[in-house]
């Protein structure tokens, strides 16, 4: 009997724990699905009253032009691949005029863009989407991340704003504006926190109209939840946003660790020989890949002699021993993504006759070929692209 009393009393206890338990668990869930359900009615809210970012692409029906301009914002901001997306769609207006160009034809185009693999991806894809699937994107998520250079956020981004899937896009401006709001402080730079922010979006993203959802948050993070001096006074999540509320803004989103910058030094020659300018295309597994190039050698840094250092480098690299260096450069500087590159660049009229290896074309027309951003600025500046 006193075992009885004593346990009967225990299990009422042990019940009422887990009922209690099992109630701040619901209530937390309800609360998590209230606050995701305000945030997507106030941001398609916000998208229709306040979001009057134009762009060519915007509400595009047709999955090329809209593929097309996700493969040029990569990495690639909206202002400068403005010009490209709508240059691209002029010179191929369909994936079958890309399909059929020519990669020096593509490549010359991308000419300044940067991170020259998704030209080259691009022109492939449009020959590979002609080839084996008729001409006609593929209409699934599933399906589109088959295409060679499209990954989890341009196929969401083409199923969702052309067939109107419900799958999100995460990119950075969606990684910034969910991490600020609602307080999520995994780093977005590993697998398991590139989850939770998937995972995350997937759990927002309106039903109705996963188009204008993806659409406005992208939006909304390119233009009031900057990077940088965000607007959060005209912010219409400023009393839901936790970044907000507890002075975080500067600390989110949360990035595990910082890409090493690696710095690499060349001297590049423009040769005036009787037959033009001596260039070449890299086919090298390394940067600008597929582009053309002046004769270009990579040396350990530039020495406090500079014109020593470019005789004696040209004359191994030619074999010739009587020239004029007529115009030696400044540095020029291009940052990538994890190299930055310095080059001086060296006009050189040889004396003697030059004999350089058969991979080497002669032009005095270099408009005609895709060089890499650092060469055309140093072209313009001697006006070499005006003839």
């Amino acid at each position: 009997m006193l075992f009885a009393q004593r346990f009967i009393p225990d299990r009422k206890l042990h019940l009422f724990v887990i009922s209690y338990l099992f109630f701040v668990a619901l209530r937390s869930l309800f609360y998590e699905l209230m606050n995701n359900k305000n945030f997507t009615i106030y941001l398609l809210r916000w998208n229709q009253e306040s979001n009057h970012r134009m762009m060519p692409w915007k509400g595009e029906s047709d999955p090329y032009k809209v593929w097309l301009s996700e493969i040029v914002l990569q990495q690639t901001r909206v202002e400068q691949g403005m010009a490209y997306y709508q240059n691209f769609v002029l010179a191929y207006p369909r994936v079958e005029d890309l399909a059929a160009a020519q990669e020096d034809e593509v490549m010359r185009l991308w000419q300044g863009l940067g991170y020259y693999t998704r030209a080259r991806n691009l022109h492939f894809t449009a020959k590979d989407i002609v080839a084996n699937y008729g001409g006609s994107f593929p209409k699934t998520y599933k399906d589109l991340l088959v295409l060679k250079g499209v990954g989890s956020y341009t196929a969401a981004a083409i199923a969702s704003f052309v067939f109107k899937e419900k799958v999100a896009v995460v990119d950075g401006n969606v990684i910034r504006v969910l991490s600020r709001h609602f307080g999520i402080d995994d780093a977005f730079d590993i697998p398991a926190g590139k989850k939770i922010f998937e995972e995350k979006a997937n759990a927002l993203i309106d039903s109705d109209h996963p188009d204008k959802y993806n659409q406005a948050i992208m939006d909304f993070g390119a233009t009031v939840c900057k990077p940088k001096n965000p607007i959060c006074s005209s912010c219409p999540f400023q009393e839901s946003c936790i970044a907000f509320k507890e002075n975080r803004i500067g600390d989110l989103p949360f990035k595990s660790k910082r890409t090493k910058i690696k710095k690499r030094y060349f001297l590049a020659f423009l040769i005036d020989t009787k037959l033009g300018y001596p260039i070449q295309k890299r086919t090298q597994k390394d940067i600008w890949e597929a582009l053309f190039e002046l004769p270009l050698v990579e040396v350990p840094g530039f020495e406090k002699g500079i014109a020593q250092q470019v005789s004696s480098v040209f004359e191994a690299f030619s074999g010739i021993q009587t020239y004029d260096i007529e115009d030696l450069s400044e540095v020029y500087k291009q940052k990538l993504s994890h190299q930055d590159i310095y080059v001086v660049f060296a006009k050189i009229k040889p004396l003697a006759d030059l004999k350089l290896s058969k991979e080497y074309l002669y032009t005095r027309n270099l408009t005609k070929f895709a060089f890499p951003k650092i060469f055309i600025l140093y072209f313009r500046s001697k006006s070499l692209d005006l003839y």
